[in-house]
């Protein structure tokens, strides 16, 4: 059974349909990466997964646990959605840390307003990940000292202070210039290898090739294609993802 299976998502703004029926499943242990252009529905896409949005129609599973049904039409409680978003680890594009927190109080935080231990435990596991991250010796800096890399680095450890089934990255590396997005891949890669479960939105189209097991292909709201990331990047079956993918070679 799939860790993760999205069923006939739909959301729309008013009028504007933005996804179309999107389904797709993913498991333990492994990395898909969502590209596509501006517009497309990824972003969309990971916030209806994050409960951050509610979709229209469609259900998501988690574990064989169904966390949403669009079809009930029951209004969860501020406490239910933040229950079920734990099942998920959110990496933002623009970092989102806290500015008064140091970067070690910042991936404390929530396991600490969760009661998940007492705070010596908090603190280890926050500089473990930390450490993992490449930052032990910036621990005690605040945001406005850390790079955009580093930020960005922070916020993942944070994601993984909860220990989410499915970390999501939304673009987390189209705030930063080339040599920070270097260093943000390059964790995100170790943490493929180490079989984190993982749905990254990208427009690294090698890195996507490269890191991820699959590749989902997004038009207008819809999954035009699907599969083997290095067959879909190198051999993509469909005219519309051959058109993109060709126009992301000439930029």
């Amino acid at each position: 059974m799939a860790l993760l299976e999205v069923k006939n998502i739909k959301k729309s703004f008013g009028s504007t349909q933005v996804l179309h029926d999107i389904s797709f499943d993913l498991n333990k242990g492994e990395a898909i990466s969502i590209i596509g252009s501006s517009g497309s529905g990824k972003t969309t896409l990971l916030r209806c997964l994050n409960f951050l949005e509610r979709p229209d129609a469609g259900t998501i599973t988690v574990d064989g646990k169904l966390l949403f049904d669009a079809s009930d039409k029951n209004k969860f409680s501020e406490e239910e959605i933040r229950k079920r978003r734990l099942h998920f680890g959110l990496v933002f594009q623009n970092f989102n840390l806290f500015p008064q927190y140091t970067a070690l109080e910042n991936v404390m935080l929530a396991p600490k307003l969760l009661n998940e231990g007492d705070d010596a435990e908090l603190k280890a596991n926050a500089e473990k990940l930390l450490d993992q991250m490449g930052l032990s010796d910036r621990m005690g800096n605040y945001p406005h000292q850390l790079s955009g890399g580093q930020q960005q680095r922070v916020a993942i450890a944070r994601a993984l202070a909860l220990h989410p089934d499915v970390l999501c990255f939304d673009e987390p590396t189209s705030a930063l210039d080339p040599e920070l997005t270097g260093e943000v891949l390059k964790v995100i890669r170790e943490l493929a290898e180490n079989k984190t479960t993982m749905i990254i939105v990208t427009h690294e189209m090698a890195f996507a090739r490269d890191v991820a097991d699959r590749v989902i292909f997004m038009d207008g709201g819809v999954i035009v294609e699907q599969g083997d990331a290095r067959e879909v990047i190198n051999n993509p079956k469909e005219e519309r993802t051959r058109q993109f993918l060709s126009s992301y070679s000439k930029k």
